[in-house]
């Protein structure tokens, strides 16, 4: 299994706290199946002001230790990036580091607040789309708006954006209503991509076996693979091969 979105680099955001709970997650990543893992510290203006060239300093040295450990999961780095009218200043200066590729266009992991859906969202999507630049949206299933009304899904498919689900909503951690929209994004077609969104040890660790055992009885074992595997491996290979 790939996990495209994990909050595993020490310190950097409200992930892991220290080089070791860093170690101990990419363990249970292992453990659980897991063979790579994309790093996607938050970029959220006024709070995570990270920068690209920090995110990959900070990779390269959770690599070196990894290795050092005997850690067999490849690791590469993206971001979580928020949604932001800022954000179009970082666009145009190539200061965001993209998770991938999908028929040529850069691929942003681009979340929405919990709460609910900013005012312009559509406008900002149809202008990253411009820039060559195709969303995928991160844990759709907790935004609060989103739960009252599916009528936002369908509009951001439409908009062209892709939809990844956190593994733990899938299995009822998230609440009710997470799990309920999870379940009928997965019947419906609507997911191309189940991540951890690992941030600690306890609480949200990188474990995806027990989402994937469940999407399989739902939706099939090819489905299942896919989201799993073919889909995030597709995405990911350029910066894995970088």
């Amino acid at each position: 299994m790939i996990d495209i979105h994990t909050h595993i680099l020490p310190g950097i955001d409200d992930g892991a706290k220290d080089l070791a709970e860093s170690l101990a997650l990419l363990k249970l990543a292992e453990n659980d199946g897991i063979t790579q893992m994309v790093a996607t510290p938050h970029i959220h203006v006024g709070r995570f002001n990270n920068l690209i060239s920090h995110i990959y300093d900070d990779l390269a040295n959770l690599q070196q230790h990894a290795k050092n450990e005997g850690i067999k999961v490849k690791l590469a780095a993206a971001a979580e990036v928020r949604l932001d009218v800022e954000l179009m200043a970082m666009v145009m200066a190539n200061k965001l580091p993209f998770i991938g590729k999908i028929a040529d266009k850069n691929v942003l992991l681009l979340e929405l607040p919990h709460s609910h859906m900013p005012q312009g969202y559509d406008k900002f999507i149809q202008w990253l789309a411009k820039k060559n630049i195709r969303a995928i949206i991160p844990h759709p299933e907790r935004n609060r708006d989103i739960q009252s009304n599916l009528f936002y899904i369908q509009h951001l498919k439409k908009l062209g954006c892709d939809f990844q689900l956190t593994a733990s909503s899938i299995e009822g951690e998230w609440g009710e209503s997470a799990q309920a929209i999870s379940l009928q994004m997965l019947k419906d077609g609507l997911v191309s991509y189940v991540a951890s969104d690992a941030h600690s040890v306890k609480r949200r660790p990188p474990i995806l076996s027990k989402a994937k055992n469940t999407v399989t009885q739902l939706i099939g074992e090819e489905q299942a693979t896919a989201l799993f595997l073919t889909n995030p491996q597709e995405l990911t290979e350029c910066i894995f091969n970088d």
